[in-house]
């Protein structure tokens, strides 16, 4: 029979896509270090409806760490969701591009290329969190093509990048990080300076975590040297101890 203190502690954490390829890389050699068990659920940074990180919080979700952007967490932040004290920053990723496998590489090195592209595109699909709002709101009426330009808009990054694996469509925007060793699709390059967002990612504890002091365990580790491999395999640059500062 099993006892109680044979359970594992356990840390769930809310995480966005533009950190969890890097993130899945490195669970697992903190759980086989330290015997602390992570339970993953998923959430977008920013936007409307039940997928997002904010809409799970304000509904009772239980949950000990939030990784997301640093705009979403700075609504979190502003709603009292956030232990105080308690925010790291990660790692940043550009906006990039991507193509299906196999497909003509696209060319988006130039705002003039970047929009002669999206012009030519069948389709454009983006994740409707913060990538996808910089986008939409800036970068599109930037180029003066907001009007021109066929997109789909999906809830998350991992939506979008499916629907351009499948042939649905000819491009994909959004981090890096979210286009990067992912089954049938290509990165071509980052977007250009003139029309570029890099995104901040962060971990923080949640107010009403059951476990702060593993929650803390747990962000010291994704900031360390033992994630910055996994942090830089998926194209982002990190943040931890001694590369940045506090969000």
């Amino acid at each position: 029979m099993t006892s109680l203190s044979d359970i594992p502690p356990t840390v769930t954490v809310l995480i966005s896509g533009g950190f969890e390829l890097a993130y899945r890389r490195a669970i697992p050699n903190f759980e086989q270090e330290t015997g602390i068990k992570i339970e993953t659920r998923s959430g977008a940074s920013q936007g409307t409806g039940p997928k997002t990180i904010r809409y799970q919080l304000d509904h009772g979700a239980e949950v000990d760490v939030v990784i997301l952007s640093n705009e979403g967490l700075h609504e979190l932040i502003g709603a009292g969701l956030i232990a105080e004290g308690s925010i790291a920053e990660l790692a940043t990723a550009p906006l990039a591009a991507a193509v299906q496998t196999g497909a003509p590489k696209s060319d988006v090195s130039s705002v003039a290329a970047l929009t002669q592209t999206l012009l030519d595109a069948r389709l454009v699909v983006m994740p409707g969190s913060t990538s996808g709002l910089f986008i939409q709101r800036e970068i599109l009426p930037a180029l003066s093509v907001a009007d021109r330009v066929r997109l789909k808009v999906y809830p998350r990054g991992t939506d979008s990048a499916a629907a351009l694996a499948a042939g649905e469509a000819d491009l994909a925007l959004g981090p890096i990080s979210e286009l990067v060793n992912i089954p049938g699709i290509e990165p071509v390059g980052a977007l250009p300076d003139a029309v570029q967002l890099v995104q901040t990612f962060s971990a923080a504890t949640v107010a009403t975590a059951k476990n702060p002091d593993l929650a803390k365990r747990l962000i010291a580790f994704l900031q360390s040297d033992k994630a910055e491999a996994a942090v830089r395999k998926v194209g982002m640059e990190p943040l931890g101890s001694g590369r940045g500062s506090a969000a």
